[in-house]
């Protein structure tokens, strides 16, 4: 038996982020192999996991992936750990659709305890009836404990644990009110400079921890038999994939990459010269538009990148992929793949989960950009997308020759994602 719970809340914004990171830090400081996990789509949460463990942060997400799917890979990448811990979306019954692909929907598919973050800020014993609720409401998800945040002394703590002890669910301990743990600006994971703040933050939520959280009491209360399984992915033996991974280019799920084993090459658009030899070039998101004037002044990057657009060669490009891709953004030439201009005036966010099939084969992923593309049909779309509830959105995907683009963020880890470039 292994020590494996996900962390949720009662609402986003409670803490969940900074209470896991700082648990995450605490285990690895008491001598643990601690393998992080996030439910969602979120991959800026992922960095900010894989600084707090020393290892890769793993995505969970049920509606990008089956049921299956998302138990193999957790079976998966638990091998080799002391503990696993998952950090959970928004509130504990957010979904997608009610309670479909929440946290909840996520611990049931797992059969792991749940350990729950309570906002206390401005509430004492009220927090008896929202306890209750939590761990009532759906009979077969077990909570393995409480952990209050926002709390402001030991009294307001004594209130808070009677909370817990007169609903019989256990208190796990507490996190001050401390304006010194606000998790730092979410850009932070996008640059290789900014590790040293990450961990510096990180520390500070452990210490955190380890003050007022009962750690030995979670380990206790959350072990659980995990099932074996082998990991059921395509894999393409002897294909060459090169990956744009750098300050602006960093949004990668990391099952995408597995599916190439090891078959996966990095280059940096912003400080390479030019392409290495791959089979497949894929552009994952980011921030370029951070770094649009130092991606614009890598003119023999950019010239590769067209020429091999130009051969015919398979590229795959996800938002901010797509704006390299394109003519240029806010006055900064780019790659000029395709004839659209993208723009951060009006900046304005888009984003929600998305399904599109194109060459018989039906992939989901994400949607999450504040750009946008000033002249979207100056290029034919290929695909129509919808959202989680079936409904058509009109985030185009454009393709030029074998070179395919779009806003969404893809999930391919098991999916045959070569069946795209068919013709």
């Amino acid at each position: 038996m292994k020590p494996s719970f996900i962390i949720a809340a009662t609402s986003s914004g409670c803490g969940k982020t900074t209470f896991s990171l700082g648990l995450i830090r605490a285990l690895c400081d008491n001598g643990m192999r601690v393998r992080p996990f996030k439910c969602g789509p979120d991959y800026i949460d992922t960095r900010f996991q894989s600084v707090a463990a020393g290892v890769e942060s793993v995505n969970l997400d049920l509606f990008m992936a089956s049921e299956e799917h998302v138990r193999d890979v957790y079976s998966y990448y638990s091998e080799g750990s002391d503990v696993c811990v998952v950090e959970g979306v928004m509130g504990m019954f957010d979904g997608y659709d009610k309670m479909k692909g929440s946290t909840a929907h996520l611990a049931r598919v797992l059969d792991i305890p749940v350990v729950l973050l309570v906002n206390a800020a401005s509430a004492a014993y009220s927090v008896a009836a929202m306890i209750y609720g939590f761990s009532n409401l759906i009979g077969d998800i077990k909570i393995a404990g409480v952990v209050f945040n926002r709390v402001a002394s030991e009294r307001h703590f004594s209130f808070l644990k009677s909370a817990c002890e007169d609903v019989g669910v256990k208190c796990l301990g507490y996190l001050q009110k401390n304006d010194n743990l606000k998790t730092p600006s979410r850009h932070l994971g996008l640059t290789l400079q900014s590790k040293e703040e990450m961990d510096r933050f990180v520390n500070n939520a452990a210490e955190e921890v380890k003050r007022h959280i009962d750690i030995g009491s979670i380990i206790r209360s959350a072990k659980v038999n995990i099932r074996q399984n082998h990991l059921k992915i395509p894999r393409y033996d002897g294909i060459t994939v090169a990956v744009a991974r750098d300050e602006a280019f960093n949004f990668i799920y990391h099952e995408n990459l597995g599916i190439f084993g090891d078959g996966v090459r990095f280059f940096s658009p912003l400080h390479d010269e030019c392409l290495p030899e791959a089979d497949i070039v894929y552009l994952p998101g980011g921030y370029p538009e951070l770094f649009a004037a130092e991606l614009a002044a890598n003119i023999t990057m950019k010239d590769s990148i067209r020429a091999f657009a130009e051969s015919g060669g398979k590229i795959l490009a996800e938002c901010g992929g797509l704006i390299y891709l394109s003519e240029m953004i806010d006055g900064n030439d780019m790659c000029g793949v395709f004839p659209l201009k993208a723009t951060m005036k009006d900046a304005r966010l888009t984003l929600g989960y998305r399904s599109l099939a194109f060459n018989g084969i039906s992939i989901q992923g994400h949607e999450f950009h504040y750009s946008h593309i000033e002249n979207p049909h100056a290029w034919e779309s290929i695909a129509v997308q919808k959202n989680a509830r079936g409904e058509e959105v009109d985030t185009p995907v454009y393709r030029y020759k074998n070179t395919i683009a779009g806003y969404t963020h893809l999930y391919w880890g098991e999916k045959d994602i070569l069946k795209i470039w068919d013709q």
